[in-house]
């Protein structure tokens, strides 16, 4: 998720809100956008909570990444801290109701 908040605060732009569902998944997720900036030559002016990784923020300046374990991502709600703050759509992105929509395909039958 994605949040403009540069009309909210002096602290940064645009917050991204993601969650995986391990501390191993969080850290990865962190390492990836490190490294997927770094080939851009963005890097980060600080990186805090990768020694437990059940929330990491990135600090890229005018955009701030929070990974959250999702647990820990329920138990924080950035999402309705910054309420007001417009939600920014992503190309593919997905209706937040779609993406939590359990699917109607029936089960497959087994047969034997």
């Amino acid at each position: 998720m994605v949040l403009d908040v540069g009309k909210l605060t002096s602290v940064a732009d645009y917050l991204v809100i993601g969650s995986g569902g391990s501390d191993r998944q969080v850290r990865a997720i962190a390492d990836h956008i490190d490294a997927t900036l770094a080939q851009q030559r963005v890097h980060p002016l600080s990186i805090e909570g990768t020694s437990t990784s059940q929330w990491v923020l990135m600090d890229y300046g005018d955009v701030v990444v929070h990974i959250f374990r999702t647990d820990v991502r329920a138990h924080y709600a950035l999402e309705r801290l910054w309420g007001d703050a417009r939600h920014v759509r992503l190309q593919n992105e997905l209706p937040p109701q779609a993406a939590t929509r359990p699917s109607r395909a029936r089960p497959a039958r087994v047969r034997g």
